[in-house]
């Protein structure tokens, strides 16, 4: 396996709660239902997750916000549900495997991805 990504994204939590009650509907513009029904802290790890996902596939336009997911494999962790703009980008870095990592603390939320290809 080769690293072909790396990104990391750090996020406030009270900045991102302060954003979503200035800017109404922006939750559900970057969020899918089940990332909206979390905590507010876990939907800014899950933004930062995003961010730092787009960052590992080198941030091209036209990626859309609901096509990556945050999801829970079988033992808890966390990990991506790809689909539509963000699939196709993997698919054309020949990415095979997304690691991915968040954590709270402090009034913040982080999120460390890794991008993997054969």
């Amino acid at each position: 396996m080769a690293i072909v990504g790396i990104g990391v994204d750090l996020c406030s939590i009270e900045r991102w709660q302060a954003m979503c009650t200035r800017r109404p509907g922006v939750v559900q513009r970057i969020l899918n239902p089940a990332e909206a029904a979390t905590s507010v802290a876990s939907q800014a790890g899950r933004w930062a997750a995003k961010e730092a996902l787009a960052k590992a596939l080198g941030a091209p336009a036209g990626m859309a916000w609901l096509d990556s997911e945050v999801v829970r494999t079988e033992t808890g962790a966390p990990s991506f549900a790809l689909r539509g703009s963000v699939k196709e980008r993997a698919d054309e870095l020949g990415i095979t495997h997304v690691h991915l990592s968040i954590s709270h603390d402090g009034g913040f939320a982080t999120a460390f991805v890794i991008c993997e290809a054969k």
